[in-house]
């Protein structure tokens, strides 16, 4: 129990202090990123400036320093907080631990890939924004490869077991995933881009057109 210092009884008041200095830390951080995120957004990847990050977050440029040291250290953060949110969410489910039947892990995955939290134009605009620059390409590599590996592994993975299950004859794991994964992005780009003209139910529906075809006896 504490009392209205924010004491626990028999605890020293410096470890109550501590205590209280570790929540902020992480929120600040993420209140950066979610900042970077927007600008990013706003006005592309090159624009961005740690004041411009600042001034949306409502915090100084020296809070930012303080926790990021410079703007590429918070540029590159907020892609690693990205890509892993997206990627930990995949993984997660096409690992299935918990969700033993196929077809339904094949529904969680597109409920996820086109869900408010992956397709947030917001967020999609940082992916893209490394993939369209030049100069960005060499982070993105060295930040995202190893979990776009990751993850890869994975759908091919899910991809063998439900060719076993369900005796589809002639089909290649690696192919399907790399043509799924392919499509995914492409649809993506479609939302950011052209959203008048792709809408989120459309996208979901040609991606699962394309899982029916491939497994028809797990995707009805």
């Amino acid at each position: 129990m504490s009392d209205a210092s924010g004491l626990v009884a028999g605890e020293p008041a410096g470890a109550a202090v501590k205590r209280r200095q570790i929540r902020p830390k992480a929120e600040r951080r993420q209140q950066l990123i979610d900042s970077t995120i927007r600008c990013i957004a706003q006005r592309g990847l090159s624009s961005v400036t740690m004041q411009m990050v600042t001034r949306e977050a409502g915090l100084s440029v020296g809070i930012a320093n303080l926790h990021f040291q410079s703007k590429d250290n918070l540029l590159k953060e907020t892609l690693r907080f990205v890509a892993d949110e997206y990627h930990g969410g995949q993984i997660e489910i096409m690992s299935g631990s918990d969700m033993p039947d196929l077809g339904q892990r094949l529904d969680a995955l597109l409920d996820f890939q086109f869900g408010r939290g992956v397709t947030q134009r917001q967020k999609m605009s940082v992916w893209f924004a490394y993939y369209g620059e030049a100069g960005a390409r060499p982070v993105y590599q060295k930040i995202v490869a190893t979990s776009d590996r990751f993850a890869a592994q994975k759908l091919e993975a899910l991809f063998v077991e439900i060719i076993k299950e369900g005796g589809y004859v002639g089909s290649d794991a690696r192919e399907l995933a790399i043509g799924y994964s392919a499509l995914i992005d492409g649809l993506h780009l479609g939302l950011l881009v052209t959203p008048r003209e792709l809408t989120k139910r459309c996208a979901r529906a040609v991606a699962r057109d394309f899982l029916r075809r491939a497994f028809p006896l797990h995707v009805r």
